[in-house]
């Protein structure tokens, strides 16, 4: 018989943490990333989860969803986030809200893990042992000796496949991935992410220059809003070239309307937004029923036990910004070798705890 886990307290604060140097992709400028974690504890125990947001998403936790979790039963992480999306109706299911939800729900699957004493990746039940992770970064805010430098040091490291922004200039995009071909060689997979820069003409026309230096991944190539768009890139993409998108999902309609308009190769999701861990295995599962596999987006760290548990994932994204936080902020994050990435089973939960005062210290 199980013991009872009443929920006792659900904070949350905010880390703001400076980039090594100025950013950009083919659309956004930025110089700090902003995580907030979620603490929920119950039983003597404490579990932690965390979304990439904007500050605002802590207040929420504190102010809206922390009071709909006091004195509930923890071990009914179904319950408790079925009362969290409920309770956001009125102001909006997706965006800050479903953020917060990721972050609090995460926290309760690594409470139910120690609670068990038990890894998320066998609380979910695991499908592989580790999950292929590609190298990303390569912002259009690089110079190219930048960008040659990162991607030719993931390949060095055994990944097998990199990934570059782009979007900022069609013709300098050329360029670019040129460029980055020629510095991790033939033998790992090259990348590109437009984040949704591109027009529709232009999309088609990038296509195929990035064909011809092997560019086997083009992320959101036009808006991921424009389902057709992303429809007509998929349908004349260059041989062995995968169109994706969904990052920006945050509820399972957004994966269901993308899958049913055939609009990529690849579905990304990622849990920090979607929902937390009870909604990323969903949108894997819809995923499957649509025969397409699924990529996580960001939060490496997290996505761990995620992908190795997700029957189609496919790989898992090696983020430099999300990589350098967590390895400063947490113990326990998992590493990257020959190409994979593998939680530590040992590890009750997600495997990670917080060291406050590293946190603290980069903080902006």
């Amino acid at each position: 018989m199980r013991a009872e886990a009443p929920i006792v307290a659900v904070q949350a604060q905010a880390y703001t943490i400076p980039t090594d140097v100025p950013e950009s992709d083919g659309t956004l400028e930025w110089s700090s990333t902003t995580m907030v974690l979620a603490r929920v504890r119950g039983a003597g125990l404490e579990g932690l989860g965390y979304t990439y947001a904007d500050t605002a998403t802590a207040a929420l936790i504190r102010d809206k969803l922390a009071p709909l979790h006091i004195g509930r039963d923890a071990w009914a992480i179904g319950a408790r986030w079925i009362d969290m999306t409920r309770a956001v109706r009125n102001l909006g299911r997706t965006g800050i809200c479903s953020m917060a939800i990721s972050a609090v729900d995460c926290a309760l699957w690594d409470l139910k893990g120690k609670l068990i004493g038990a890894s998320l990746v066998d609380l979910l039940g695991a499908s592989r042992d580790g999950v292929e992770a590609y190298g990303s970064g390569g912002f259009t805010s690089y110079s190219l000796a930048r960008l040659e430098r990162q991607l030719s040091g993931w390949a060095r490291e055994g990944l097998h496949a990199v990934k570059m922004k782009v979007g900022r200039d069609p013709i300098q995009d050329t360029v670019r991935v040129a460029k980055a071909r020629q510095a991790i060689g033939n033998e790992v997979a090259l990348f590109v992410d437009a984040n949704g820069a591109y027009t529709d003409a232009q999309a088609l026309t990038q296509a195929e220059r990035f064909g011809e230096h092997c560019v086997a991944w083009f992320e959101e190539p036009v808006s991921s809003d424009h389902l057709e768009s992303l429809r007509l890139l998929r349908e004349r993409r260059p041989g062995g070239m995968a169109i994706a998108a969904g990052e920006y999902g945050y509820d399972l309609f957004y994966f269901r309307r993308m899958l049913q308009a055939g609009a990529v190769d690849v579905i990304q999701a990622d849990a920090t937004r979607c929902g937390g861990v009870t909604g990323f295995m969903a949108a894997a599962s819809v995923a499957e029923s649509f025969g397409i596999p699924i990529s996580s987006h960001c939060a490496p760290a997290l996505h761990a036990a995620l992908c190795c548990a997700a029957h189609n994932a496919v790989h898992l994204e090696w983020f430099h910004d999300h990589v350098r936080i967590e390895q400063s902020i947490f113990d326990g994050v998992p590493a990257v070798h020959d190409g994979l990435i593998a939680p530590d089973r040992t590890r009750p939960g997600l495997g990670i705890e917080l060291r406050e005062r590293d946190a603290q210290r980069l903080c902006a």
